[in-house]
C-alpha cells in the first residue's frame, strides 16, 4: 500500500496531463475589414480575466489572434473609431474607455456595436455569441464561428448604419461628422425606452420605433434588452470565433 499511492499520482497527473494535452485550443480572433484603424476593446464579465490587456490598435485588413482560457470566460468586445492622440492624450469618438489605449476591464462609451461572448473551452461544451445594438451602432460586425458542432451560425449586422440613421439618433464626433447611431434609450434616456423601473421585464419591455429601425436592418441582433435576434444557435466546441468588423 505505501508504494501504490505515489504510483497512482504519477499515472493520474499522466492522464490529466495527456488529456489536457488533448482538448483542443479556443482561438478568438478580431478581423478589421473598415478602410481604417480600428482600436478594439475587451470587457470580462465580473470574475474573468481581461483578455490582451482589454484593448489595441487594428490597422486595417490585418488580424489579431489570441488563445481563451482554459476555463469559462465570458464578457464583451467592440470596436473604437475616431480614435487620436493629441496633446498626449489619446481618445476615440466612440467606444473610448477612459481615453486608454489599454482598457483594463473598463467599459466603453456608447453607441457602440457590442459582440457578447461566452466559451466553454472543452468537448461537448456550448459557447454563445450574438451581436448587440442596445448600446447603439458604430460598425458593422459579425461574430464567425469555425468547425463547431451544432447550429453554428454566423451572427451580426453588415450594413453601415451610418448613413441611414435616423436624424435624432445621430451621434456626431468633434470634427462634426455622423460617427455613430444613438439608441432610442441613449437619445432620450426614458424609463420606456431604456427598459428601466416598471419596464424592466419581459412583459413591459417592448420594441420601439428606434429599435425597430436598427432590427429591420440586422435582424440577427438584438436591439433592445429583451429581444431575440431571428438567428439562434447551439455551437459545441467551435475551435475559434472570429469578431469581424466591416465584413
Amino acid at each position: 500500500m505505501a508504494t501504490t499511492g505515489p504510483i497512482f499520482a504519477c499515472a493520474f497527473a499522466i492522464l490529466c496531463a495527456l488529456f489536457h494535452a488533448a482538448r483542443p485550443e479556443l482561438i478568438l480572433t478580431v478581423v478589421n475589414n473598415c478602410p481604417f484603424t480600428v482600436y478594439p476593446a475587451i470587457q470580462p464579465n465580473a470574475g474573468h480575466p481581461v483578455l490582451e490587456n482589454g484593448g489595441f490598435p487594428l490597422q486595417t485588413l490585418t488580424h489579431r489572434s489570441f488563445r481563451a482560457p482554459d476555463q469559462l470566460w465570458s464578457g464583451r468586445i467592440w470596436g473604437r473609431t475616431g480614435c487620436t492622440h493629441s496633446s498626449g492624450k489619446f481618445q476615440c469618438a466612440t467606444g473610448d474607455c477612459n481615453s486608454r489605449i489599454e482598457c483594463n476591464g473598463l467599459g466603453g462609451a456608447p453607441p457602440a456595436t457590442l459582440a457578447q461572448i461566452t466559451l466553454h473551452h472543452g468537448q461537448n461544451d456550448f459557447s454563445s455569441y450574438g451581436v448587440s445594438l442596445v448600446d447603439g451602432f458604430n460598425l458593422p460586425m459579425t461574430v464567425t464561428p469555425h468547425e463547431g458542432k451544432g447550429v453554428c451560425p454566423v451572427v451580426g449586422c453588415r450594413a453601415d448604419l451610418l448613413a441611414t440613421c435616423p436624424d435624432e439618433l445621430k451621434f456626431r464626433s468633434p470634427a462634426g461628422g455622423v460617427a455613430g447611431c444613438k439608441s432610442g434609450c441613449e437619445a432620450f434616456r426614458t424609463d420606456e425606452l431604456c427598459c428601466r423601473n416598471h419596464y424592466n421585464s419581459p412583459q413591459t419591455c417592448r420594441a420601439s420605433s428606434f429599435s425597430e429601425f436598427f432590427k429591420h436592418a440586422c435582424p440577427a441582433t438584438f436591439t433592445y434588452a429583451h429581444d431575440s435576434p431571428s438567428l439562434m444557435h447551439e455551437c459545441s466546441s467551435p475551435r475559434e470565433l472570429k469578431v469581424i468588423f466591416c465584413h
